[in-house]
């Protein structure tokens, strides 16, 4: 090889790296995540120039990486040409459950122990409320509906009201209107306005309460669980002989206390 031609010169050229944002992360990953969140907070359907609209990016932006996400299958494209958050997502979302469950369960035992109820985790998935996580109370264990993977309305459960007291007042009526509101037991609040007034009763209070409307005999106190991604709550559960007023006065405090440590626990794991 002649020196005209050094190696060098006949190496390829080394590959551009991804842009960065501003933050020092890859555009276009944070994009896609802001894509993705956006069609989540929509209701998990959305028109393009709707999404553009609300990820304030720019159209052809938006085409070119929802086209990448539809050919991944994380987002699929309607017969309406509307698009939505794809199936490839549910098993990242099962799996994502399960550790939010496995960081808050020691957590979740302390607070089993010192109440001598159960506990329970749940989260908002879609129009429904769906269990994530229960710790037995081993002196006082009773079978109830509560049970990891039972999915349920929110409108009829203490952990349901907790979720819903922090969100948009609109958000929750799209949500009553699209479910509907029916009768789990003779105590189930089925009428719109009664529940919005329940709810204002909950964020004064600062938490919620089921007075046997998911189970008859069955009280249930519930918080929200600060901060999180995904609306989350916390609820202690047991007959209604044993979860008087009293209980629920002196639960409170500590159930809140166990929902800023499981808020911290995940701003640890993601950090």
């Amino acid at each position: 090889m002649s020196a005209d031609h050094p190696v060098a010169d006949l190496a390829e050229p080394p590959a551009l790296a991804p842009p960065k944002s501003a933050g020092g992360g890859v555009q276009s990953l944070e994009r896609a995540f802001a894509i993705l969140e956006t069609m989540a907070d929509a209701g998990g359907v959305i028109s393009l120039s709707q999404l553009a609209n609300d990820a304030q990016l720019p159209l052809p932006t938006i085409h070119r990486l929802v086209r990448t996400l539809v050919d991944l299958g994380y987002v699929r494209q309607e017969a309406s040409r509307q698009y939505s958050l794809g199936p490839r997502l549910i098993r990242l979302g099962e799996t994502t459950s399960r550790m939010v469950s496995r960081w808050a369960r020691p957590h979740m035992e302390r607070l089993a122990h010192e109440l001598g109820e159960s506990v329970n985790l749940a989260m908002l998935d879609g129009d429904q409320v769906v269990y994530i996580g229960q710790v037995m109370a081993s002196r006082n264990s009773m079978r109830m509906f509560t049970e990891v993977g039972r999915r349920v309305l929110p409108h009829s459960t203490g952990v349901g009201k907790a979720i819903m007291a922090d969100m948009d007042p609109e958000a929750v009526r799209a949500i009553l209107a699209r479910t509907g509101m029916p009768a789990g037991t003779e105590h189930t609040i089925t009428d719109p306005e009664a529940f919005a007034a329940e709810l204002g009763r909950t964020r004064e209070r600062g938490y919620a309460l089921d007075e046997g409307e998911q189970e008859v005999g069955v009280r249930c106190v519930a918080v929200a669980i600060p901060g999180s991604p995904q609306p989350l709550a916390l609820s202690v559960s047991g007959p209604l002989p044993r979860m008087t007023d009293a209980f629920i006065e002196s639960a409170t405090t500590p159930m809140h206390a166990v929902a800023a440590a499981i808020s911290a626990e995940m701003r640890g794991a993601t950090s």
